[in-house]
């Protein structure tokens, strides 16, 4: 009979072929590790596939982020929330075994506080970024910092993500990349209008901790808000506030790959 070591594990997966199979083989071996599998409330979530399905984890899990811990296999190049690739089964089964909470890694997360103009309020949580745009035409919005009315925007949106989403979107719309234990979070641009007219900043801003960023809007009817790899469609939008207020999401320790090896691995590669 196994020995159960009483951790409760949920495997999370995308629907690649290659990924069920190596998802299947995993399975085997938390049942011979003693692993019980338990999806309402588990200890440890196992995330195979790359950080898309880890974002996915992360949603499905976001009203028990004080309890769960997440870890992440690749099934193909090693990605930024995964620290294991997939002929590390038996390493990543030894990880699980021996790791404790107060050992976890512990990054932010992003609030985001939609206002509309009828009073309701609706938040989300982001572990990478959120990005506001309307569908058709300029996005228009005061940007205030901490209720200090910063700047007026025009262009085709603005990002916001965390330390741990800087290399993601942030990154390709000219972003700084950030460590992920800076307690801060960006704003970045996409495609301002710059001229003699309209003025923005031009450049990315770091915010701190303790700082709110609020959009103020244009009444429409057009808005697409993005949390991560989802999509919104809202209208009637009065304002959206961000804030790194909400917790922090919690990691494995266990075979942790160094962020700036992550950055350099994903980004720049041997260098001679």
């Amino acid at each position: 009979m196994k020995k159960i070591t009483g951790k409760k594990v949920w495997i999370i997966k995308n629907n690649y072929q290659r990924t069920l199979t190596i998802a299947s083989e995993l399975e085997a071996l938390c049942i011979e590790a003693g692993f019980v599998f338990d999806e309402a409330h588990p200890d440890i979530v196992i995330s195979v596939g790359g950080d898309g399905t880890m974002l996915a984890a992360l949603h499905y899990y976001e009203t028990q982020l004080d309890t769960v811990r997440f870890i992440g296999l690749h099934t193909g190049h090693l990605g930024f929330y995964t620290d294991f690739q997939e002929h590390e089964l038996e390493k990543l089964i030894e990880a699980i075994k021996h790791e404790t909470p107060e050992e976890a890694f512990r990054y932010p997360l992003l609030k985001v506080k939609i206002q509309f103009t009828d009073g309701e309020v609706k938040t989300h949580l982001a572990l990478n970024e959120s990005i506001i745009k309307r569908a058709s035409k300029t996005l228009v919005a005061d940007v205030e910092i901490s209720d200090f009315l910063f700047e007026k925007f025009r262009g085709d949106g603005l990002a916001v993500s965390t330390p741990t989403g800087s290399t993601a979107y942030n990154k390709s719309i000219g972003g700084a990349v950030m460590h992920p234990r800076v307690k801060a979070f960006q704003v970045t641009e996409v495609a301002s209008l710059n001229n003699l007219v309209y003025r923005t900043l031009g450049a990315p801003m770091i915010i701190a901790a303790k700082d709110t960023v609020t959009f103020v809007l244009e009444n429409a009817n057009d808005y697409l808000l993005t949390v991560d790899q989802l999509e919104f469609y809202y209208d009637k939008i009065a304002s959206v506030t961000y804030s790194l207020d909400s917790g922090e999401i919690a990691f494995v320790n266990g075979g942790h790959t160094g962020f700036w090896h992550r950055v350099k691995n994903s980004f720049i590669g041997e260098v001679e």
